[in-house]
């Protein structure tokens, strides 16, 4: 496919710009914003259908909206897991009842999600969940621990994969199922301060939660289809716009190596040429894997590309500073809070990217085994 912006794409592109340029900029309260976004149909434009108090968007559209989207001043969304993870999997999977209920509240930001996946035992070896759900009745009970929450603590809902047939194994067993969080006494969430003194992620616990009989989606027993169909809407249009971020980024690293006189050395200099060169090479391949077939690999090879470019980046942000990097604000003083400058934030966080979202080494695993046809690893096997 000739991935290109037509005259449609760019006055669409117009549009949003001068939109974002008069809504978007700093903001408290995330959940006013989504409810902003929602309002002016904002919300939803990959999804294949309208009808849910959104306006839909081809894909180079989408595109566009994603790239303006990140190079404005709006905030982080509150509503993406919702909008770019269970709206698509509700469209593959879900009844005509699910889609009623939870579409229009997603689209109008006034309900948000979270991910209840991954467990203490089961991170990257996602089938090894042991989170239990036992039906009773009209509803199902379910006890366990999911960790790595994203926004557990301002999401409604929650999806969770959760073992629904007792004595199961691996991949057999597994129900998707919806589980409302405001549920006091039967669900705890508990942040987890990272290295960059915020709480992205989250603990979850369930005792005794209760998501209804109609909320589990493509059926009792088959979550392990349910959750691999909603992997594969991961990585996205939304690349594209991380990719915009990191060009910003890259651009203040350079700034600084400039201004501090780092940039005269030969050697740093090179690495940020080649910074920049992995950039440009991850926007034409992420173009190329939306504008045609993509193989069985490639949402891996995406992953490894940027979780490794970010990290690098991370690293010479601090380089670039030398020995300020590792020192405080000048007027800290012991005892009081520890600010991060955006360099120091940028090399801390960019530390966890190899890891969230899928490992290295169970990426480089899929491809082995998915693409390669290379033998399996065997379980247990360190």
């Amino acid at each position: 496919m000739d991935f290109g912006f037509s005259q449609e794409d760019e006055d669409f592109r117009t549009e949003a710009r001068g939109w974002l340029a008069a809504h978007a900029g700093p903001v408290t309260d995330r959940r006013a914003w989504e409810r902003t976004l929602g309002k002016a149909g904002w919300i939803g434009l990959g999804w294949p259908a309208p009808g849910y108090g959104n306006r839909t968007a081809g894909l180079t559209q989408q595109v566009a909206w994603a790239e303006e989207y990140a190079r404005s001043a709006a905030p982080p969304r509150s509503g993406h897991i919702g909008e770019n993870l269970l709206a698509p999997t509700l469209f593959a999977h879900g009844t005509d009842e699910q889609k009623a209920r939870f579409l229009p509240p997603i689209a109008a930001g006034e309900e948000l999600w979270c991910q209840g996946y991954s467990e203490p035992g089961a991170g990257s070896d996602l089938a090894g969940v042991r989170t239990a759900a036992v039906r009773e009745r009209t509803h199902y009970r379910i006890t366990g621990q999911k960790i790595w929450t994203s926004l557990a603590h301002e999401a409604d809902w929650c999806f969770v994969l959760a073992r629904t047939e007792a004595g199961s194994r691996r991949h057999h067993g597994l129900s998707f199922l919806l589980v409302p969080m405001d549920q006091p006494g039967r669900i705890e969430v508990r942040p987890i301060r990272q290295l960059t003194g915020t709480s992205d992620f989250n603990e979850v616990f369930f005792d005794g939660a209760r998501a209804g009989v109609e909320h589990v989606v493509g059926g009792a027993g088959r979550g392990w289809r349910v959750a691999m169909s909603l992997l594969g809407f991961e990585r996205g249009v939304s690349t594209l716009a991380q990719q915009i971020a990191f060009a910003a980024e890259l651009g203040e690293v350079v700034r600084a190596a400039t201004k501090s006189g780092a940039a005269s050395d030969p050697v740093l200099r090179a690495r940020l040429v080649r910074q920049w060169a992995e950039l440009r090479t991850m926007r034409w391949n992420a173009l190329r894997t939306l504008g045609g077939p993509a193989g069985p690999g490639a949402p891996s090879v995406a992953k490894l590309l940027w979780a490794g470019w970010h990290q690098r980046l991370g690293e010479l942000a601090v380089q670039t500073r030398g020995a300020a990097a590792a020192a405080g604000p000048a007027d800290w003083s012991p005892g009081a809070p520890y600010t991060l400058d955006p360099a120091q934030h940028l090399f801390l966080f960019s530390r966890a990217d190899t890891v969230y979202g899928g490992s290295d080494q169970v990426q480089r695993t899929i491809i082995a085994e998915r693409v390669l046809g290379l033998p399996r690893e065997p379980k247990g096997a360190v």
